[in-house]
């Protein structure tokens, strides 16, 4: 049930994000920021009012749940090129601090009070989190860029189909080959992150603290990673050679979650996952200072929105690779001595859960890492293809921003927009 919920989720955020991203170029993006934040929060206290309204809202919640492509493309409203991959950073590492806080925070508070009381927090949170955009958020998308005649005055039907997104993918190189890297790498992280706190207690035989302790300490290095780091980095090499480092922690970090079988070994790879962090916010960055000012929300929102279609697929794919290799992962059917790679009684490769043999493959505990890894490989051999050039610096605020709009609508008036470029193609590989 929660396989299909996460699909279907994902499959909307991926044809919804382009769209909403676009809309969000046309209307103002505190309108959308509004939208997609309280739509990703409502489903939380259907958790306890009722379960089938939950499972129903959170699948329908991914048409709006593209909080971080109109989060991004504001970003790009009020920074400048020499600091946007900072901003970029910035937004990302606040997101992994929540990751770190919230789960120890929520574990804590159940087990000291009651589920209703980490549900009751949540929704409050969720609340203030709501009243915060109207109130202290303002509009960053200047007044002139923004429409304000009706809709059928400024939108045809192309604008507004969320599948001539995937065209326009099809006829922009730079997009393609950007969309093709985040899918290649995203894939596996969103199947990685499906089961990966799983196969450390089941195979690796971590216990819920060092699990917690793990999350905690990869979160934190996450934090550290996309900000102090990704901007040291920023400052040393190119956007595209950035993006390819974050790739290579990425794929190095896979292949040892693969093969290894040592507890010291998952430690020593969290610090190499939590580097390869940074290749989100570098993607990001890349896409906005070659994208033009009003084009950020709709190139934004197909970036999302291949992730969204990855965090439906990554999990399906790695289920489906742990059941060809007979590694099951089910808790529900596992004891506390059982899946164990190495030191079982068992021996090295062969366990026994509720009453049945299971084979751990002694080379390679983690066969999908290893098949992820495999995966990000071809996104580096595709992020070798991205143009390295760096675009003129363009101040995404006042009058250039205004400027660009209309020399952007002069052009629309000539050519069909649909067969416009959506990012720029200057520079050299």
């Amino acid at each position: 049930m929660n396989g299909l919920i996460v699909g279907i989720k994902g499959l909307l955020s991926f044809l919804s994000a382009p769209l909403i991203g676009a809309l969000s170029d046309l209307w103002g993006r505190k309108f959308f920021l509004f939208i997609t934040v309280f739509f990703t929060c409502l489903p939380i206290p259907f958790m306890k009012i009722n379960t089938w309204w939950y499972f129903a809202l959170i699948s329908m919640s991914g048409v709006f749940a593209v909080t971080f492509s109109i989060v991004f493309a504001y970003v790009a409203d009020v920074t400048d090129e020499t600091e946007r991959s900072s901003a970029y950073g910035l937004v990302s590492a606040t997101f992994a601090a929540s990751l770190v806080t919230s789960p120890a925070l929520g574990a804590y508070l159940s087990t000291v009070h009651s589920d209703d009381l980490v549900v009751g927090l949540a929704t409050a949170i969720a609340i203030l989190d709501v009243f915060f955009i109207l109130v202290a958020v303002p509009e960053s998308l200047p007044e002139k860029l923004r429409l304000s005649s009706s809709w059928s005055a400024h939108i045809s039907w192309e604008q507004a189909d969320p599948f001539s997104a995937l065209w326009k993918v099809g006829k922009d190189r730079n997009v393609l080959l950007i969309s093709v890297s985040v899918f290649l790498s995203y894939l596996p992280e969103a199947g990685q992150y499906s089961c990966f706190f799983v196969y450390l207690r089941l195979v690796m035989n971590f216990s819920d603290g060092m699990v917690a302790t793990f999350i905690a300490v990869v979160g934190i290095l996450s934090v550290v990673a996309q900000t102090a780091l990704l901007s040291l980095l920023m400052k040393k090499l190119s956007n595209k050679h950035v993006i390819m480092v974050g790739l290579v922690f990425e794929m190095l970090q896979l292949m040892w979650y693969g093969f290894g079988s040592k507890t010291w070994m998952m430690w020593a790879a969290g610090l190499l996952a939590s580097v390869s962090s940074i290749t989100y916010p570098a993607i990001s960055a890349y896409v906005s200072t070659h994208t033009d000012a009003d084009k950020q929300g709709v190139v934004q929102g197909i970036i999302t929105g291949m992730r969204g279609l990855c965090s439906g697929l990554g999990p399906a794919v790695f289920g489906f690779i742990f059941y060809l290799f007979h590694v099951d992962l089910n808790p529900d059917n596992a004891d506390d001595t059982t899946h164990r790679p190495n030191g079982s009684s068992q021996g090295n490769n062969v366990t026994v859960t509720g009453g049945h043999l299971m084979s751990v493959p002694n080379l390679m505990p983690g066969p999908p890492f290893v098949f992820g890894a495999l995966l990000v490989i071809c996104a580096l051999m595709v992020a070798a293809f991205i143009p390295e050039g760096e675009r003129k610096s363009r101040r995404q605020s006042g009058a250039s921003l205004e400027l660009s709009y209309e020399r952007g609508h002069k052009k629309n008036d000539s050519l069909d927009a649909a067969s416009l470029p959506l990012m720029d193609e200057s520079g050299a590989v």
